[in-house]
């Protein structure tokens, strides 16, 4: 299975994919959307179009069959939040569009699922996403964290396929 992790930004937006083979993980691509250069405060329609076309152009790319995006956590700056959300929701829409359902992941859960604690720091999480993905080129720290979710995801998706083979043999 092929899974796209999105850590959604609005100025940079950071996506990985990894390939899943039983409790094989194995890294295929990352990188990192950027809103379009020269767009200022003041065009985000424009900044939104630019990761939305980034965005598409990756799951063209690469034909994931499953993806998974970060929660937006709540700060101090409101204005901030609410442009964070919008940006989260290109990074919900594209991947909808082709047919995915898209699993949501709190920041907490992702880092408890990669580093085995909720509050670890981003170089925790990129250590432990190289130590999943041997010898893998990061292209940058919204890039690990989008690696990340996806490897979440991974794990998620193969413990309730687990947890569905075992209700379906006790019934059965």
């Amino acid at each position: 299975m092929r899974v796209l992790g999105i850590d959604p930004g609005l100025r940079n937006l950071g996506w990985g994919v990894i390939d899943v083979a039983g409790a094989r993980i194995s890294h295929v691509a990352n990188g990192i959307c950027h809103s379009a250069p020269g767009e200022g405060e003041g065009d985000l329609a424009l900044r939104l179009v630019s990761l939305f076309s980034q965005l598409t152009e990756v799951l063209r790319q690469y034909s994931p069959e499953a993806a998974a995006v970060e929660h937006t956590f709540v700060n101090k700056d409101a204005v901030a939040t609410l442009k964070l959300g919008q940006a989260r929701g290109i990074a919900l829409l594209v991947p909808a569009q082709f047919g995915l359902t898209v699993g949501e992941y709190a920041p907490n859960a992702v880092k408890k699922a990669i580093v085995g604690v909720g509050h670890a720091s981003k170089d925790q999480v990129d250590h432990m996403v190289r130590l999943h993905l041997p010898g893998v080129k990061i292209a940058g720290p919204d890039a690990a964290d989008a690696l990340a979710i996806a490897i979440c995801h991974a794990h998620h998706l193969q413990s309730a396929g687990r947890l569905q083979a075992a209700v379906k043999r006790a019934a059965g």
